[in-house]
């Protein structure tokens, strides 16, 4: 399959009357708050979106994106490969009020002042959202042992029981 270049935005109305299926790539260069917070491992991010129509009347996308990534492991500080998957479900809205109306299992994205969803974003939100909160190797793949202790904990002070005032009183 040829890696077709994604539309950055797209009218979410026009395309799910269509059904529109799309998947192609994104340059992960255009992701600059991902890249923020971590490097790249390749040039492109693999995405899959669908427009289509639920049987409520409403819009919805739906699709998938995938991205080779290096974190740094919080146990051994050294940099490790990390593909990020994300699936996602959203009905676009045009204001905060169609928001409260949406059943819960549809996320809200609102559209851009052209009314169009743009797709990059969403899909670079989508990676932030999955980058694992502390990132660190398979504990057989890192170089720091998983329960190693940093530093020398205080030896416990023995402190009066406030209870013992009650034994007093029998």
């Amino acid at each position: 399959m040829k890696n077709l270049k994604l539309p950055i935005t797209i009218d979410p109305f026009k395309s799910a009357q269509r059904r529109l299926e799309c998947e192609g790539v994104f340059k992960l260069s255009g992701m600059n708050r991902l890249l923020a917070v971590c490097e790249s491992s390749s040039e492109q991010v693999k995405a899959k979106f669908n427009f289509d129509v639920d049987e409520r009347g409403l819009n919805v996308l739906s699709g998938a994106g995938s991205a080779l990534v290096k974190l740094t492991c919080q146990r051994c500080t050294e940099a490790f490969e990390y593909e990020l998957k994300t699936d996602f479900v959203f009905s676009p809205v045009k204001n905060q009020d169609a928001i409260a109306e949406l059943p819960s299992y549809y996320d809200a994205i609102e559209l851009d002042e052209n009314g169009e969803v743009n797709l990059l974003e969403l899909l670079e939100e989508e990676f932030l959202i999955s980058i694992p909160l502390i990132p660190r190797h398979e504990p057989k793949d890192c170089s720091a042992s998983a329960d190693s202790v940093w530093g020398e904990l205080p030896e416990e002070l023995e402190k009066p029981n406030p209870f013992d005032v009650l034994k007093q009183l029998k």
